[in-house]
């Protein structure tokens, strides 16, 4: 197993993507785990066998049965050693992935990217973004208006609303549509459609941000199911080895 993740097993560079798909990488790691098992497994029985004191006087099927049971108690032995020199590199896949997931949920502007920053009093990059969208002009002499740190909160705040209720209400719009007017020189009527359009860009971002977290978080759902299954056939398939070539040991030993 720690050749296969010096092998590159284990994890998959970023600049193979494009040439080397998830698939493929996990049919590799799999094929790599069953492979892995399965030799260690089958020596670890096959020693167990063979070195093994001989009984004498001792029925043939009791010395099988006997021989078989040494194969999966050191198949045992070697799972459980395993298991626990291997928990510090689980703990830190496990770390890794829920790391991932917090990326992942910090890169989705849900209604947490809203929040207010403690040093500042600004708003989130994402969010302010959209709000700056709301006062842009034609201008070109440099007499840009920059919201301020006061407005741009309470623009943030009726957004967040709007976005737990689903819709920007129409008093609402009317309410930014004026300030938005004032000071980029829109007509009423015009400033509203921005605002409204800006809105509806922030909640389409929004809903295809949360379809795309929810499809990856089906995904990571399936791959674990998937990878304890195969670690499941992969122990599976060890003791039956290693007990089978225990047998085979034993009987080299007594030849």
């Amino acid at each position: 197993m720690v050749l296969g993740a010096g092998l590159g097993l284990s994890s998959i560079p970023h600049w193979l993507n494009a040439e080397m798909t998830t698939g493929t990488a996990g049919v590799s790691a799999i094929a790599w785990l069953v492979l892995s098992t399965i030799a260690a497994s089958g020596m670890g029985g096959y020693l167990a066998g063979r070195l093994r004191t001989r009984w004498l006087g001792v029925p043939r099927d009791e010395v099988w049965f006997r021989d078989t049971a040494h194969g999966f108690l050191a198949w045992a032995v070697s799972a459980l050693v395993t298991a626990t020199v291997l928990t510090a590199m689980i703990g830190s896949i496990v770390s890794d992935g829920i790391e991932a997931g917090a990326a992942s949920a910090e890169a989705t502007p849900g209604l947490e990217f809203t929040a207010v920053r403690a040093n500042d009093g600004g708003m989130s990059d994402r969010l302010t973004y959209y709000i700056d969208t709301l006062y842009r002009t034609d201008t070109t002499d440099g007499q840009r208006y920059a919201p301020s740190a006061a407005m741009t909160a309470e623009i943030a705040r009726v957004f967040t609303n709007a976005l737990r209720q689903g819709s920007l209400p129409a008093t609402d719009i009317r309410y930014l549509g004026a300030t938005v007017a004032e000071q980029t020189g829109l007509s009423q009527d015009d400033a509203q459609i921005r605002v409204a359009d800006t809105f509806g860009q922030l909640q389409s971002r929004l809903g295809e941000l949360d379809v795309n977290q929810s499809a990856l978080a089906e995904q990571t759902r399936k791959a674990a199911a998937t990878a304890t299954l195969w670690l499941f056939i992969a122990l599976l398939s060890g003791a039956f080895l290693a007990s089978l070539l225990a047998i085979f040991g034993g009987r080299q030993r007594d030849a």
